[in-house]
């Protein structure tokens, strides 16, 4: 399994962010900062996730809910002083999974216990093959927070 999809769909979420002018977020929605904070807790889950498939664990599991502890995010994003922090911390985090992911190989068929729930955009309560979940989180999951960062903007 190759990354170059998923190094994509992270450079089109990094330039919409770099494009920043982001305005608070509607009731009940994530605000800029939180979405960046979410996505490097999402990294960090996949990360373990990967380096047990790589580990040769015959069994993983991945969990992600939607609005994953708001208190948790805007910790995070506290710890790593805003939106500035938290992108470089994110740059971080999707280059280590993405030089993991190139690694897999046939690994990445590997059934993974996966719980997601993203709105209902994207629910997931089975195993998957893990290829199948990081192609989810490019092709949906990345693109939504996305979206999301440009409707703040906007």
């Amino acid at each position: 399994m190759e990354s170059g999809g998923l190094r994509r769909a992270y450079g089109a979420l990094f330039a919409e962010v770099d494009a920043g002018g982001f305005g608070p977020a509607p009731e009940g929605q994530l605000s800029a900062e939180q979405i960046v904070a979410h996505l490097v807790a999402n990294d960090e889950l996949m990360i373990q996730a990967t380096e047990a498939l790589l580990a040769g664990s015959p069994f993983a599991y991945y969990e992600l809910e939607e609005d994953m502890h708001r208190p948790q995010l805007d910790a995070l994003a506290a710890e790593q002083g805003g939106l500035r922090g938290l992108t470089a911390l994110l740059h971080g985090t999707s280059d280590r999974l993405c030089g993991l992911v190139d690694q897999l190989g046939l690994a990445a068929e590997t059934p993974v216990a996966t719980h997601l729930r993203e709105g209902f955009d994207l629910i997931v309560d089975e195993p998957l093959p893990w290829s199948r979940t990081l192609d989810l989180h490019m092709r949906v999951h990345l693109p939504k927070h996305q979206s999301q960062l440009h409707v703040l903007r906007s």
